[in-house]
């Protein structure tokens, strides 16, 4: 059970937030999980400061999981991440910010997985 829960600070429609959660879905599987559970939230037109400086183009993703991945998926995914916000929203690498959360329980459906 994922959740990749994204900021923007830049403004998105809705075609460019239906782009990001096909590409979230293909993305979650990098660690080794399926989109058939996977939660997505987006919220665009946010402020993001970093270091006290208030950032144009910027992103912040935290991705949360049922269990753990191996370090180096993380790095992988976070890659990911900064290529597909370059790509499709020109926010570049050292915009972007990513933590991963490991989750011992989640629950769903009136019980726990």
């Amino acid at each position: 059970m994922p959740l990749i829960d994204a900021r923007f600070s830049v403004t998105l429609d809705e075609a460019k937030k239906e782009e990001l959660k096909t590409a979230f879905g293909q993305l979650i599987g990098t660690l080794n999980k399926s989109e058939t559970y996977l939660m997505v939230t987006i919220d665009d037109d946010k402020d993001i400061w970093m270091g006290g400086k208030k950032l144009e183009r910027a992103a912040y993703v935290a991705v949360s999981l049922l269990g753990d991945a191996a370090p180096e998926l993380y790095s992988k995914m976070t890659a990911q991440f900064c290529e597909l916000f370059s790509e499709k929203l020109g926010i570049p690498g050292d915009c972007v910010y990513v933590t991963y959360h490991p989750v011992a329980n989640w629950g769903w459906n009136g019980s726990n997985f």
